[in-house]
């Protein structure tokens, strides 16, 4: 906070406004808390010129305080703490999610490699998982090793999406958008985690503001 202290000894009041980026909110949270009026503004909002591919820590600097100055930024909506962790837990299930679709994938390409072919329609139901467990026809011990390994990783990241999915249901008991996701919740086909991630994302859906993810 030294900075805020030399430009507000000159008399001025400063104003601060700042690129969102992979730092979250924090020095807004920081700058609002000691008085100090501070914008957050979304990378994709910003006018640019054509053809200025050169950036620097002081050129994006100076350009901001300009536009900020001619009125040309429209600051984003914030997320509080609460609704950031909530993100924050969310956006890791999202990237278990992820994950577990790779490691299906994974171990769908291993398997026609060794001409071991499911011949029904529907992966990953119970009568699949029977089937692949019972595999037991591969030349190499090692290969046997590496279709395990692959399985296990399967299942390692499930028990993670569980875990989390827990984790999200009880987050959400005492957050302040509880009445939203349960209202969103009351929506068919709407579960917890959708409701939760709407609440999250989206916040106060009867307020106007720009946002950013």
């Amino acid at each position: 906070m030294r900075l805020t202290k030399r430009l507000s000894a000159t008399g001025a009041r400063p104003v601060f406004c700042y690129e969102a980026g992979p730092y979250g909110y924090g020095l807004h949270r920081l700058l609002t808390k000691h008085g100090f009026d501070c914008a957050v503004v979304a990378p994709a909002m910003i006018p640019r010129r054509a053809g200025d591919r050169i950036k620097t820590d002081r050129r994006d600097a100076e350009m901001l305080a300009r536009l900020w100055r001619a009125g040309e930024l429209t600051p984003i909506w914030t997320p509080d703490e609460g609704q950031e962790a909530m993100r924050d837990l969310i956006r890791t299930r999202k990237q278990a999610l992820e994950a577990l679709k790779i490691a299906k994938q994974q171990l769908l390409s291993f398997l026609p490699r060794h001409g071991l072919r499911y011949d029904r329609a529907t992966d990953w139901t119970k009568i699949h998982w029977r089937w692949i467990n019972e595999l037991r026809k591969f030349r190499y011990l090692h290969q046997q090793v590496a279709f395990e390994e692959l399985k296990r990783a399967i299942r390692q990241i499930d028990e993670r999406i569980r875990t989390l999915d827990q984790a999200i249901e009880d987050a959400v008991k005492p957050w302040r958008f509880v009445p939203l996701v349960d209202a969103l919740r009351a929506l068919r086909g709407i579960n917890t985690t959708i409701a939760a991630t709407l609440a999250a994302e989206i916040g106060d859906i009867g307020a106007s503001r720009t946002r950013v993810s």
